[in-house]
């Protein structure tokens, strides 16, 4: 029951996310469903406990929700061999801004730690 209890939970944040499309803002229902989730658990409205497990349990099935997409890339192999080159170059350019910024973000974690104990 609790397991029924905590994905209901998150179905319903993923619901509100879906009626917050109708506002004319282009963001995703995933996006607004995450955000009311985040909001949600620094609030203590829900708590962590209360979405942990099924919240686990769908980080670890997540690789089997992206099989349906991949496979669907065999419909567009064309147009995907024709934009190999920019496809490469966006990657390249991701990773490498990615990689900053997350070193950055753990530069300035660790600095403001050392600081704490000090």
């Amino acid at each position: 029951m609790k397991y029924i209890q905590q994905f209901l939970i998150i179905m319903i944040i993923s619901f509100l996310g879906e009626l917050l499309t109708l506002l004319p803002l282009p963001i995703p229902a995933s996006v607004y469903g995450l955000l009311i989730l985040l909001i949600s658990l620094f609030t203590g409205i829900i708590k962590l406990k209360d979405v942990e497990d099924v919240a686990d349990w769908l980080i670890l099935i997540m690789p089997i929700l992206f099989v349906p997409s991949t496979v669907s890339l065999m419909n567009v192999t064309e147009e995907l061999v024709a934009n190999l080159i920019v496809i490469i170059i966006v990657l390249i350019v991701g990773t490498v801004v990615v990689m900053g910024v997350t070193g950055k973000v753990a530069q300035a974690m660790i600095l403001r730690k050392e600081k704490q104990h000090e």
